[in-house]
C-alpha cells in the first residue's frame, strides 16, 4: 500500500506535532507548539541545472578551471547520479579538504569523529559549499550511527539551503529518533512528510514507522529501558565509554532497582 500525503500528514500532525503523551513523557518536556514556519510542499530537490549552475560557479570561484577538473565536473553531471549525490562529487573536486574529510567519515574502519570539523562550521565559507558538505558529512556518518556528530553538523545549516531538503529532514530525524530526542524528531518528520513536496516514499515509510514508535514512547517503562540499553550498546561500539555513556548506565541500573522494589511491592501487598 503507498504511503500517501493526505494520509500521513494528519495523522502524524494530531499525534506528533503538538506531542502525543508518550513523546511529551519521554522528552520530559511540557507541550508547546511548533516554532517551526510551515511551507507546505514548498520544499523541494533543487532541479538539476541549477544545481549544476550553483556547482559550477562553486567550481570557478575556488580556481578549480583546469582541463581535467572541467571534464571530471561535466562527466560527472551527465550521469544518472542524484542531484546529491552530483553536488557532494563537485564539493569533493574543488576542496582537496572536504574530500579527506568525506573519506574518513565514509570509512567504516575510520574512528567517530569527537566533534564537527571546523571546516562543516566556518560560517565565512560559502553557504552552498558548507551547507551541502554538512548534509553530506551527516548522511556519511549515519550510515556508521554516528548520530551525535551528524545532528551536530545538520544544526549548522537549515533545510532550505540544501540541495536536498528531504534528504536533510530525513537524517536529521533519524538521528534525533536514534537519540531518544522525541520533540525535535516530530518536528522534523512532520517537516518532512508535510513541507517536501518530492520526499521519496522511503522517506516517508520510515518516517511514519519513527513516528509510530515514538507514539508508544513512555519515560519510565521497560522500553525506555531497552532504548537507553540499545544507545549504550552504540555508543561502546563507537568507543564512547565516557561520562555520558556512564550517565546512561546509571540510569538505567536505577530504573531497573525502581521496577524490581516496585514489583516486590506489589507481590507483598497481594500476600504472595
Amino acid at each position: 500500500m503507498k504511503l500517501t500525503h493526505r494520509f500521513s500528514v494528519p495523522a502524524l500532525a494530531l499525534t506528533l506535532l503538538l506531542g502525543g503523551a508518550g513523546l511529551a513523557q519521554a522528552d520530559g518536556e511540557k507541550t508547546t507548539k511548533s516554532k517551526e514556519i510551515a511551507s507546505f510542499g514548498s520544499l523541494r530537490v533543487t532541479p538539476p541545472d541549477v544545481a549544476r549552475g550553483q556547482a559550477e560557479e562553486w567550481l570557478k570561484s575556488v580556481g578549480k578551471t583546469d582541463d581535467a577538473t572541467q571534464k571530471a565536473f561535466a562527466d560527472l553531471w551527465s550521469s544518472d547520479r542524484t542531484v546529491l549525490d552530483k553536488v557532494t562529487q563537485t564539493i569533493t573536486l574543488g576542496s582537496p579538504d572536504a574530500k579527506q574529510l568525506l573519506d574518513e567519515a565514509r570509512n567504516p574502519k575510520a574512528s567517530a569523529p569527537t566533534e564537527v570539523p571546523a571546516l562543516v562550521k566556518d560560517r565565512k565559507l560559502p553557504a552552498f559549499f558548507r551547507a551541502n558538505l554538512a548534509l553530506a558529512y551527516a548522511k556519511a556518518l549515519s550510515s556508521k550511527r554516528v548520530y551525535e556528530e551528524a545532528l551536530e553538523a545538520l544544526d549548522t545549516v537549515k533545510p532550505e539551503q540544501v540541495v536536498d531538503p528531504g534528504a536533510f529532514l530525513f537524517y536529521k530525524a533519524v538521528a534525533e529518533h536514534s537519540l531518544m530526542k522525541g520533540r525535535e524528531a516530530a518536528t522534523s518528520i512532520v517537516r518532512l512528510l508535510d513541507d517536501v513536496s518530492d520526499a521519496p516514499e522511503r522517506y516517508k515509510w520510515v518516517s511514519a514507522l519513527m513516528a509510530v514508535d515514538m507514539a508508544n514512547w513512555r519515560e519510565k517503562d521497560l522500553g525506555a529501558i531497552a532504548r537507553k540499553m540499545d544507545n549504550v550498546e552504540r555508543r561502546l561500539d563507537l568507543s564512547r565509554g565516557g561520562p555520558k555513556t556512564q550517565k546512561l548506565q546509571k540510569e538505567i541500573v536505577a530504573r531497573l532497582d525502581e521496577l524490581i522494589k516496585e514489583k516486590e511491592n506489589q507481590s507483598n501487598g497481594c500476600g504472595s
